[in-house]
């Protein structure tokens, strides 16, 4: 049995805390007067503090299970030309620095903290400045990452790396991190069992979160606001998403959220707001999504022809050009109690529950997924016509699209139900 993130922590924690503590101290003036010396003379569990002030070393390697930690002031500067901190030793801790200006290169992965190979390592309260991979996690089992601050440099997607990037490794935990302008915020490749939560990833140039084949994880409470292309969620399974924002990502080719040839995920009590397309899905079977609030996107939800199996329970879609479009004719999901502020039927006894059927797909939606510059119509009394006759006579939208039991919208809490 593999033990979770938090036993594993809390093991390493104990066998620090039983251990004799030995602290080196370095100071420009003391017995060790640079960082890489009291960590080759550091005994496994002691405590390396570095004083205030910038230093500038060769890329410093830990192998040990020591604590580097940085007093108030600590910045290690790679000078534009390499990384700062390589991690090889499991239950290494390092905290309290700020790295900073690692140079931009095109033919490696430079990383400010580079963790390579370790186990239970943990990576926290330190601020990353002008690098190009921050923390750079390859082949890791049980690290948390919290509590940093990633500021990216302005440029190009190509000038630079993600803030925190996961290859190939277990049972991480990524929480409460501030994570800004860089290509990717939290980039998770072959990755499994991860718990985000609690980030705040915005102003990236593609995605706040990308993960590809990262299965059997959850992405609780994150905010993911205003990147280039939204988030990214592609060929993993058992995936759980909820209490998440996203919002503010815009733009030809942004959505809020990404699914990406996705099995068995849920989607839960998120928030889609002003996004050019809140969810796309595209290859995505069986996936569950309810309690979800969609509110002022340009398109709700897209569900392409390659989508099967969805269920789209209870959520709320208020103030969307489109609720629900598609590009084909089958039935792709089961929508059921959803609450849509477009429903125009009717609920005489009462219980809440409209009286009649609802088909979110717009004739006009449809017309703008063959021919995108029908846009320009949207606001023009012909498409006013047109969903009019639509209500009418319902025989030109898909008929597999249909709620069958609609909420009804509740003036008295502004549509928030």
């Amino acid at each position: 049995m593999v033990a979770g993130t938090g036993d594993i922590e809390m093991l390493i924690l104990l066998a620090l805390a039983l251990a004799p503590q030995v602290v080196l101290e370095v100071t420009p003036d003391g017995p060790y007067r640079t960082i890489a010396a009291a960590v080759a003379a550091a005994p496994r569990s002691a405590t390396v503090r570095v004083a205030a002030g910038v230093w500038r070393e060769p890329t410093i390697e830990i192998t040990e299970a020591i604590t580097l930690e940085g007093m108030p002031g600590a910045v290690l500067d790679g000078e534009g030309e390499r990384e700062l901190l390589v991690v090889r030793g499991g239950g290494v801790i390092v905290r309290g620095f700020t790295f900073r200006n690692t140079g931009t290169t095109y033919s490696e992965d430079r990383a400010a903290l580079h963790v390579d190979g370790a186990w239970g390592c943990l990576i926290e309260q330190n601020r990353f400045e002008e690098t190009f991979f921050a923390i750079y996690l390859s082949r890791v089992e049980g690290c948390t990452v919290r509590d940093n601050l990633v500021v990216g440099t302005p440029g190009t997607e190509s000038a630079t790396g993600n803030a925190i990037h996961s290859w190939g490794s277990r049972n991480l935990r990524i929480e409460r991190n501030d994570l800004r302008g860089h290509r990717d915020g939290i980039y998770l490749e072959f990755t499994r069992h991860a718990t985000v939560h609690d980030n705040v990833s915005t102003g990236h140039f593609r995605y706040g979160l990308h993960f590809m084949y990262a299965d059997s994880s959850t992405y609780a409470r994150n905010r993911f606001v205003a990147n280039g292309s939204g988030v990214a969620v592609m060929y993993s399974r058992g995936v759980v998403m909820h209490d998440n924002d996203f919002s503010g990502n815009r733009g030809p080719t942004a959505y809020g959220l990404l699914l990406k040839e996705i099995t068995d995920a849920v989607l839960a009590r998120n928030r889609f707001i002003n996004n050019t397309t809140g969810i796309l899905a595209d290859g995505a079977e069986r996936v569950e999504v309810r309690e979800n609030r969609f509110e002022s996107n340009g398109w709700a939800i897209r569900l392409l022809a390659s989508t099967s199996g969805g269920r789209f329970l209870a959520n709320t879609f208020v103030g969307n050009a489109f609720d629900v479009t598609v590009n084909g004719r089958g039935t792709l999901g089961v929508f059921k109690g959803n609450r849509w502020d477009s429903y125009r039927g009717w609920d005489l006894d009462a219980d809440g529950t409209g009286d009649v059927a609802h088909y979110p797909v717009r004739f006009f939606a449809l017309l703008v997924e063959r021919a995108p510059v029908a846009m320009l119509l949207q606001r023009s009394l012909f498409v006013r016509v047109l969903d009019a006759a639509e209500r009418v006579l319902p025989v030109l939208t898909p008929r597999g699209v249909v709620d069958e039991a609609p909420q009804m919208l509740r003036a008295d809490r502004g549509g928030a139900e």
